[in-house]
């Protein structure tokens, strides 16, 4: 049981999945550009009394709430469908590995923990990976729209792609070695309880508070290096929209929009990455002890 195969084998359902996500937020991503039309429209409409309303100038205020109402409508058809295809999954996982343990004779414990461990495969699907795509379509999408305003704002931005790229080559491999521990510690949950042994228990989950502990202080480290950069961007980039640029004050809201899009999504990329090596290990476990 991989976690590819998965994919593979439940493409119909994730696709239905994906492709709302997708629908959600690229809408979502056009808003702040179409929002600051709206803006500038109302502070031309303030600034000359005698200019009327018309359908015509009310066009960008239309397509904004257009996209408001499909990135709504698309998030809320999204976590109806979503819940009933991933629970739906986690059944027939878990089912399937109690049968091939059975047939291998797992100890009870190993059975319960490697059913427990893919509870994460579902957890990541439901969450984690649409995540991923959000701040795919999120980084990507304020790229682009900001290179729509001054190239220069999107170099700048790209310029963190580098740096973000071997730092999380670092932070994979590290983190990879501590998810293991703290997964093999995992399995044997069941046998330590067995012992009634309170000592046991005690050493047992200092063990595992040893390993996330581990995990969450490279975490901050790569999230406090990220941050740092990201302040050096975003400073560059006000600099460029606000000193060498006449933007209207509708530009400047809808830069602004996106350059803190571009921050919240990119700093967001630890966690997601600690996911993904945690399930990478899950994967791998499941693949080579159940089937």
């Amino acid at each position: 049981m991989h976690l590819f195969e998965l994919i593979v084998r439940f493409k119909k359902k994730m696709f239905v999945v994906f492709t709302l996500i997708m629908i959600e937020h690229i809408a979502w991503i056009i808003e702040p550009a179409v929002f600051g039309t709206v803006i500038d429209v109302l502070i031309d409409r303030a600034a000359n009394k005698q200019a009327g309303f018309t359908l015509l100038r009310l066009t960008p205020l239309f397509i904004w709430i257009a996209l408001y109402g499909i990135n709504s409508g698309a998030g809320v058809l999204r976590r109806i469908v979503d819940q009933r295809i991933f629970l739906n999954m986690y059944t027939q996982i878990a089912t399937e590995i109690s049968q091939k343990a059975k047939e291998s004779n797992y100890s009870v414990s190993k059975t319960a923990a490697l059913s427990q461990l893919s509870e994460g495969y579902i957890t990541f699907f439901q969450y984690r990976l649409p995540e991923m795509l959000e701040q795919i379509i999120a980084i990507g999408g304020a790229v682009i729209a900001l290179a729509a305003f001054d190239w220069r704002i999107s170099v700048t931005c790209l310029s963190i792609v580098a740096p973000l790229f071997f730092i999380n080559i670092i932070y994979n491999k590290k983190v990879g070695i501590l998810q293991k521990e703290f997964h093999d510690l995992y399995e044997g949950t069941f046998d330590v309880f067995s012992t009634q042994n309170p000592e046991e228990v005690r050493n047992y989950y200092q063990r595992s508070a040893k390993s996330q502990q581990r995990i969450a202080n490279w975490g901050a480290l790569n999230f406090g290096v990220m941050r740092s950069a990201l302040l050096i961007i975003f400073l560059v980039v006000l600099y460029i929209a606000i000193d060498l640029d006449e933007f209207t004050t509708g530009n400047i809201y809808s830069i602004v929009a996106y350059i803190w899009t571009f921050i919240t999504s990119s700093e967001y990329l630890p966690e997601l990455m600690e996911s993904w090596t945690s399930i990478k290990d899950i994967s791998g476990r499941l693949k080579t002890e159940t089937i």
